[in-house]
């Protein structure tokens, strides 16, 4: 398991799911600390992370405002419907560039931006097969500064090599007095879902 010191959270898909995806989210000894589902043939996308996978206990929910496109903005709740906040993704660089999101705090107001990391090999990661394969993805969730671009990194998260299975490792690299905890996994979540949708 490559694990590096310092990650807090993994995010692996599950195994044998006919429809829709699902995840797990584990903490550094690899034990299950969430259980995410992504529900199949819904216009608007659904995903419910729950503590466990009875989704006897729901923790927080993502649903996408509109049908599913690739410009989407996606509004993270408790399960009482208190907004904590949403990530809006940037469809046409998303779609062509690298993966961008805008992610706002419950007020709307948007305060940090989730970008994948290298511009000429996430363009390449696209187009060329192997360059995906050899060179996974990773992301770093910044607070967005004065001058709109991104400032101090709150969050990285970085794909596995792994073939076999998908997995996706979270490092909490320092707290946002704006951002909910909950967003943090709610990005990871996001990413493995659309990742596993593109797939």
């Amino acid at each position: 398991m490559d694990i590096r010191p310092g990650e807090q959270f993994t995010i692996r898909r599950k195994f044998f799911k006919l429809f829709g995806a699902a995840f797990y989210i584990c903490d550094p000894q690899q034990k299950v600390i969430a259980y995410c589902k992504q529900k199949a043939f819904k216009l608007k996308e659904d995903i419910r992370v729950c503590t466990d996978e009875s989704q006897s206990t729901e923790l927080f929910s993502m649903k996408a405002r509109s049908i599913i496109d690739f410009g989407a903005t996606y509004d993270v709740a408790l399960p009482d419907g208190t907004k904590i906040g949403s990530m809006r993704r940037k469809g046409l660089a998303s779609s062509f560039l690298r993966d961008s999101w805008v992610v706002f705090g419950a007020g709307d107001r948007p305060i940090a931006s989730l970008q994948e990391d290298g511009s000429f090999l996430a363009f390449l990661r696209r187009y060329v097969e192997f360059v995906s394969f050899f060179s996974p993805q990773k992301f770093t969730l910044a607070r967005t500064g004065p001058d709109g671009k991104p400032g101090t990194p709150i969050a990285s998260f970085r794909t596995h090599f792994n073939p076999i299975r998908y997995r996706l490792s979270i490092t909490v690299l320092a707290d946002d007095p704006e951002l909910d905890d909950l967003m943090i996994l709610a990005a990871g979540s996001l990413i493995a879902a659309i990742e596993g949708r593109q797939g």
